[in-house]
């Protein structure tokens, strides 16, 4: 056994562990929080394992949520933290191989620990600092390698998204896969095929934002999982272009999705249909869309007052960084000085509306009030016409005139 020098997001814990031994069970810190702390990363979540039933732990406790008490899991409101407490468990098989068909509450550490997914995960700390490691996951750890808890073959039975998850630990921590558990992965990646896309997309956002993401990837093509991914199994070329951009780490989904988009073999007008597939929400489609439409356009062009304030400066700064990909000169102060020169910030700043246009022309409401507001807003976002009643009434006069002349 090691012992750990507890950083403070465990020490405002003990006192929770300490009560619950106080009453005679066990508690540890278990799975990623202690990863993460012999990793040097920050730590999201402090998750604790317990020899006390659901029950149990609601009668020491003043302030509980039951979050998943069929699966033993109490959210314990301690101060101003919470903290999930799950009683140790097996499970039965698992018919649908992502759900066990019985979850049974055991008072044995050893036992919870072995129905982990992979042996860096398998790790407990005592409240005191001591490590229990009974599957080598701080060798593992030290040596940078994500292998499944006994035998992979059945850990990947139980739940086919471990697969998926230690393709994303692979690029996330930099790990190189164990063997034998690489193989179990190549052996059973149809199983994803019965996990719903919603849990296998997070798994592939998250890989995708890692600092390992082409190792990652490789071996997600290698091992065929991309088959089981909404629409890649038709997209074997692009995939591999998208491995072989420069491995600069991604730090938000909607940029990696532009960026995979821009590697694919997918018509733009069929983006829609193809991120449904994904169960992508409708703002980050068209995050992804806008940012898409930007990065076609910077590729060939400077940006302009039009598209900075078409797109917005969020979307700017977004398509910019991914030019790195590409090698062009970035110009990121070239996009600040063009957003300090836009004159409005959206339509609903010029100074003329369509009741304006319709007074002063004597014209019912029609196509023409639309067209003559987006020509006005374009005029002033380029800087043809001051944003002043009197100017944008005769810039839209001489406008009407014209189409009328046509």
């Amino acid at each position: 056994m090691t012992e750990l020098h507890l950083p403070s997001e465990f020490i405002n814990a003990q006192p929770v562990l300490q009560k619950i031994q106080a009453a005679g069970f066990e508690a540890y810190f278990v799975g990623g929080c202690v990863r993460d702390v012999l990793l040097h990363q920050s730590i999201h979540d402090v998750d604790i394992a317990t020899s006390a039933y659901p029950s149990e732990i609601k009668e020491l406790f003043s302030r509980t949520i039951d979050i998943g008490i069929e699966h033993g899991t109490v959210l314990v409101l301690w101060h101003e933290e919470q903290y999930e407490v799950t009683t140790f468990r097996t499970e039965s098989t698992y018919q649908d191989f992502r759900r066990p068909d019985q979850v049974t509450f055991v008072r044995s550490l050893a036992e919870d620990l072995k129905r982990r997914d992979f042996t860096m995960n398998a790790l407990a700390l005592a409240e005191n600092g001591t490590i229990i490691d009974l599957f080598n996951g701080l060798s593992d750890i030290n040596q940078k390698v994500v292998r499944a808890v006994g035998d992979a073959n059945e850990r990947f039975h139980e739940d086919a998204l471990r697969m998926m998850r230690g393709l994303r630990f692979i690029s996330q921590l930099d790990f190189t896969m164990a063997p034998d558990t690489l193989a179990a992965i190549e052996k059973h990646s149809q199983l994803l095929s019965f996990i719903s896309i919603e849990r296998i997309r997070i798994e592939w956002e998250k890989l995708v934002l890692g600092r390992a993401r082409n190792r990652a990837l490789r071996l997600f093509l290698a091992t065929n999982c991309f088959l089981y991914c909404p629409q890649f199994e038709q997209q074997i070329e692009g995939l591999q272009k998208f491995i072989e951009l420069p491995e600069k780490q991604l730090t938000e989904v909607e940029a990696a999705w532009t960026l995979l988009m821009d590697c694919l073999d997918v018509p733009e007008r069929q983006f829609v249909a193809f991120f449904k597939e994904w169960k992508l929400s409708n703002d980050t489609i068209k995050q992804i869309q806008k940012t898409y439409q930007g990065l076609q356009f910077r590729k060939h062009f400077p940006w302009n007052r039009w598209m900075v304030y078409t797109l917005g400066a969020e979307v700017v700064l977004r398509v910019e960084s991914l030019l790195a990909y590409y090698n062009p000169e970035q110009s990121f102060v070239a996009i600040e000085e063009l957003v300090q020169l836009l004159p409005i910030e959206s339509l609903k700043d010029l100074q003329v509306n369509g009741h304006d246009l319709q007074h002063t022309f004597q014209k019912k409401p029609g196509k023409w009030l639309s067209d003559t507001l987006h020509f006005l807003e374009k005029q002033v976002v380029e800087g043809a016409v001051a944003n002043q009643k009197v100017e944008l009434l005769q810039a839209a006069e001489n406008y009407l005139a014209g189409i009328c002349e046509k």
